[in-house]
Order: C-alpha cells, then structure tokens, then sequence
C-alpha cells in the first residue's frame, strides 16, 4: 500500500527535525544529562514538527542505547515503541477523547510501573480541546505524577490553555520553517523517490506551505502525481496558484490607475480556473513585498521571496507607488479576502476591489485619503519648484506671515576648502535623508536616481551632501536643479537649508585648528543674512 510523503519521510530522530533547532537542541542535552522532566508542552502552527518531536522524545527517553540524547531505533524499546507493540506509550487525540472520562481513564492507568519500557508516555495532541473539567482532572496528576510517568502536551493554540496547565509543563514553541530550509529539504526528499524537483520549484512550495512542512509534502505528493520532472508552473497547475506574471501584470493596472487591464486580467485568470480567493492572497503579499522594499530596501530582500529578475522588477514597481496606497491596496485586498470567506461570488469581490486599488478616490477609507491627500501635496511641491519666474514689472505676491518659525537661510553656496571642513566637523546625520530621495521622485527622478546611495549630515543651516563619485555633485551647480533639491528638503523637514558637499579636513584628528582667513570670516558673517552669495574657487568654476 502507497505511504503517503508526510508519513513516509516523519523525522525519526531529532536531527532530523528541520528548522527547530532551538528545541531539539535543548530535548537532547537534557536526556544526555538525564533531566528529563515530568511534562512537556510543545505549541505552534501546524506541520512544524510538534507531534514528531514527542515521538521522538517517547523513543529518546526509553532508549536502551541513546547517544548523544538521540534515540537509535535500533533496541527492542525503539522498535517496539515504532510498531505499537509496546504499551507504555499512549498517543491521545483530545479533539476526539477531551471528556473527563477520558482522562481519568488515564489517571487510573499511571499508578501502574511501565511493563516493556523505563518511562510511561502519554502524548496528548491537540490539548488545547479539552473540557474544563478534564483539565481539572488532569491538574493534580500533571503536577505531581508518579516518577516513572511523562506527559507530552501538543497544541496549535496556545492562548486556549488554562495558566495553572502551563505553570507545571516545560514550554517549546516550535516556529514556522524557513522557506529556503524548507526547499532545501524537499530536494533531498524528491531526490531520493527519483523524482527532479527544480529549485524554484521547490522555493514555490514552501512559500505555498507557509512554514508547515507536512504541507510541503502533501503538495509535493501532488506534484508527483502530475509529473516526475517537477517546474514551477507544474506547481501552479497543482495548487491552483496564478503565475507571477500576472501578479506584475495587476500590479502594474494599478501603478497606472488601468481598470480595464485589471478586469481583463482577473477575467482571464478566472476562466483559467484560478482561485479567486487565492489570487487574493497573492496578489496582496506582492504589495507586501513592494511595501518592505520601499521602507526597507536592500535590507527587505531577505524578507521576500523571488528570483533576482522578479526583485528587479518589484524594486522597480515599489518606486512608483507611494507608501500611502501601497499599505491601502494592501488593507483593500485583505478586507475583500475576509469577504470572500463570507460568501457570495469571489469573482465580484475581487473585480470590485481592484476597481479600487486603481481608483483609490473611490473608496472612503482612511488610508486613501491619505494617498490622495500626499498625491496633491506632491503635485503641488512639483508645480512650485517648476512655476516660471514672474516678469520684473509684474509686483511680486506677497507672502503669509507664519508665526513662530525661524526665517528661511538664504541660499548661499560654500566651496572654501576650510570653511566646508568646519562645517563637515559639526555635521551630525540626517535621518530623514532616504525621505528626502524619496520625495525628489515626484519632482526630479534624475536627481532621486543621480542621489541614491549618498549620504547627508546637518550642519546648523546647511546640509552636507556625501557622495563617492565627485561628479554626483555637479548637479548642485546648476541652481534650477539645487532647487529642486532644497524643494524636496523643505517638504519633508519643514525648513529651508543650504546645501554643499561634506568634506572632512585631510590633515589627521589631531592638529591644530587652521586658521580662519578674511574671505572665511566674511562667508561665516553673510551666511545668515539676506544677500545671496557665490564664492568661486581657484579656477573660476561657480560652485553652486
């Protein structure tokens, strides 16, 4: 008869165990220590390995020959404990057993000494079913049970136990499997049925299984069954799953408020037999992923789970959304998705909530007012920094008095060797710099591209600019684009700066303070005044 995968392939010793570490790790040091404690409570989602390690540790603990904590599967305690011929160890589902009759037949049964093993095991699957009178029953028994007895407890649902449980069990929380670790191992299994399982095939699994590898191996049972050459789009076909083409495809509709590419896509998504439902979830762990890149970019990567061609694209996608509508399409899909859980026709649901991922004027929520709102700010700040100047003859609007602000620096350019290394030694970072490249987007995205990867420090009315290619800072030079830098600046600091380059002095930490020369002293006494100042260097050449 035809094992399935997941029971096949069941971890028989603690090495075996993926992605648990942190509790094997400590279950074979106290069983080698012989510290092996009275009840045990392992929680977590499923398929992380909770019911595999009791097992395990029914085995470890009644092991005539264990090495190193493990068990060896080899002496009559590990074999028969394997086939069920030996007694003392007791599996108990309480989704199915959770009366307080099932329990006391328990408690009748521990005051007896084990007949084949040094240890009775009681494994309780699924504790967290139990009646409340069961678990009262249970309570003294757990606190205090006969030496020769150990309780193994398992659940998914942790906050369902009852604290006076939980107070007499040592507690291990078993976390989702890494995907990478993951695939690594479906590898090995797929090898080992002579089956070729392709990396981003097996990658497209564990993403699917969402840490459980039992659900890993049952997709990879189905897989098999279509082919022995497994692909990704094998998995697809398999899972029901949309291609990421269309993922970039609807991303895209709504990068370009395109509501026709989106109904046209979710259509032919549907009469491909597609889950709508899971169409969902995809589509809003894409702008999960366009949300890490564009609050934490590089770092992010980690995080997501693509090829480098799909990272390129993504990246690309993130710059053009906003962070506004980015967490909106995300809240949007995910509401949609719970209605679709409520019933009625997942086709509508999705089709309406593309509408308004496309269209965020649409809906009333508040993060697409949020977006909107950015939206015309942005428009705003691109249309003031580009407005032409106003002829000489043509009287000059006046301006709001703001109350309680300092008054804006006006825009003086430094090239002086000594005056921009006193000032570099005074700067300190500027947090809200990757912002600020972030808002030249909307204004100048040569500038935002010509920036990326510099850094900025403050320096009371100036801001310093850092940069390993020299050249980078040949744009401050021309005014119309250092003022759409200081644009940019202004709308997300609030204040007006100067800017110049940061350059630190050659000369070591140590020595003396040079001189301030007249040219220096006059630069330092104008610099907060109102008259607009250029300094040239040596050649000539303005610095801006």
């Amino acid at each position: 008869m035809y094992q399935v995968l997941y029971r096949k392939w069941r971890p028989e010793r603690f090495s075996d165990v993926i992605g648990q570490e942190h509790v094997t790790t400590t279950l074979r040091n106290e069983i080698s220590l012989g510290r092996i404690a009275h009840a045990y409570l392992f929680t977590g989602s499923r398929g992380t390995g909770k019911t595999s390690c009791a097992k395990i540790l029914s085995r470890a603990v009644n092991c005539l020959d264990s090495e190193n904590g493990e068990p060896c599967g080899k002496c009559s305690s590990c074999v028969g404990i394997a086939n069920g011929s030996v007694m003392d160890v007791v599996e108990m589902d309480a989704a199915s057993n959770n009366s307080v009759d099932d329990i006391r037949t328990i408690l009748d049964e521990v005051v007896f000494t084990p007949s084949d093993a040094k240890y009775r095991v009681y494994i309780i699957d699924e504790v967290h079913m139990l009646s409340p009178s069961a678990y009262n029953a249970l309570l003294k028994t757990l606190e205090e049970p006969p030496a020769h007895v150990v309780f193994i407890l398992a659940t998914t649902e942790i906050n369902k136990i009852p604290a006076t449980i939980l107070s007499r069990c040592q507690r291990f929380d078993f976390s989702r499997i890494d995907a990478h670790d993951m695939a690594d191992r479906l590898i090995q299994i797929a090898a080992a049925e002579n089956v070729e399982l392709q990396n981003d095939a097996a990658l497209l699994i564990a993403t699917v299984a969402d840490g459980a590898m039992r659900d890993a191996l049952s997709i990879l049972d189905r897989c098999i069954g279509l082919s022995d050459t497994i692909t990704a789009e094998i998995v697809r076909d398999a899972t029901g799953l949309s291609g990421r083409d269309y993922l970039f495809t609807l991303t895209d509709s709504v990068i370009k408020g395109d509501i026709p590419l989106a109904i046209n896509t979710v259509n032919d998504l549907h009469k491909a037999s597609k889950s709508m439902s899971l169409l969902c979830e995809e589509l809003s762990e894409q702008f999960r992923s366009l949300m890490l890149l564009k609050t934490m970019h590089k770092a992010a990567e980690p995080l997501i789970i693509m090829t480098a061609d799909e990272m390129e694209k993504a990246r690309q996608q993130a710059d053009q959304l906003d962070l506004s509508h980015t967490v909106f399409c995300i809240e949007a899909l995910q509401s949609a998705r719970e209605q679709m859980f409520k019933g009625g026709n997942n086709k509508i649901e999705l089709e309406t909530c593309m509408i308004k991922l496309c269209s965020p004027r649409l809906s009333t929520d508040m993060s697409a007012i949020i977006a909107r709102l950015e939206k015309l700010e942005r428009t705003h700040i691109s249309a003031a920094v580009t407005q032409p100047k106003s002829s000489q003859n043509e009287p000059a609007p006046q301006q709001p008095v703001v109350k309680n602000s300092a008054p804006a620096p006006s825009p003086v350019s430094v090239s002086s060797r000594d005056k921009i290394a006193e000032l570099s030694a005074k700067a300190v970072p500027m947090e809200e710099w990757e912002d600020i490249i972030e808002a030249m987007k909307s204004i100048t995205r040569v500038m935002a591209t010509a920036f990326r990867g510099t850094k900025a420090y403050v320096s009371g009315n100036f801001v310093l600019i850092q940069a390993k290619d020299e050249a980078v800072l040949s744009h401050l030079r021309n005014p119309e684009q250092k003022n759409k830098v200081r644009a940019a600046i202004r709308h997300v600091t609030g204040r007006d700066f100067n800017l110049g380059p940061y350059r630190l002095p050659d000369e070591p930490a140590n020595a003396p303070a040079p001189q301030k020369t007249k040219l220096d002293e006059f630069i330092e006494n104008i610099s907060n005044s109102d008259i607009e100042l250029t300094v040239y260097g040596n050649d000539d050449d303005p610095k801006n």
